[in-house]
């Protein structure tokens, strides 16, 4: 059985960190499902990317097996306003499932205590956001059951980083010399 991902999609969501993780997920051999905070069928990116969701959250069910939130200021703003995702996420955390954010996306795991002592990384300035958090300057971060990331120009380690916890090393590897990527 496939490992079950959910990409959390809000409007004004940073393209590049929504579908790289995404496309390296899916060679991963992972199921992801583009899940629309708002309720939406399209979600449209921090460019005008619009996207369209496979699901809304209202019928994310718990059975998953990681939750990913892209970044871009105003879909982080969007994520932050959504009770749907604050429930989602506590129930994330509390069963061990792992989380992952990338840019200001961290700042939501900090809004609801889940950095406490925690290594964390987010886009600069934002950190103040990170409640709780042990700072790192690192691209890419996992502390137990959570990853955080800097910004679009590390989506692609993301997405490695991601993958090797779902489907392992090798797997990870092999992805990266599937794409080329030193």
């Amino acid at each position: 059985m496939s490992k079950r991902v959910y990409i959390l999609l809000a409007d004004g969501f940073e393209e590049a960190e929504a579908v790289t993780p995404w496309d390296i997920l899916k060679r991963a051999g992972a199921k992801v499902t583009l899940v629309s905070v708002s309720g939406n069928k399209t979600v449209t990116g921090s460019h005008g990317l619009e996207a369209v969701a496979d699901i809304p959250l209202s019928c994310a069910t718990t059975g998953f097996d990681m939750v990913v939130l892209p970044g871009g200021k105003g879909g982080t703003e969007n994520l932050l306003e959504s009770e749907g995702v604050k429930n989602l996420l506590i129930h994330a955390f509390n069963g061990g499932k792992y989380i992952a954010a990338i840019c200001a996306a961290p700042s939501v795991l900090g809004k609801y205590g889940l950095l406490k002592g925690r290594k964390a990384t987010c886009f600069p300035g934002w950190e103040d956001m990170l409640e709780g958090a042990v700072l790192t300057e690192d691209k890419v971060v996992k502390d137990g059951n959570i990853i955080t990331a800097k910004g679009m120009g590390v989506a692609f380690e993301f997405g490695i980083a991601l993958a090797e916890v779902l489907a392992g090393r090798e797997t990870a590897e092999n992805i990266k010399v599937q794409t080329q990527h030193d």
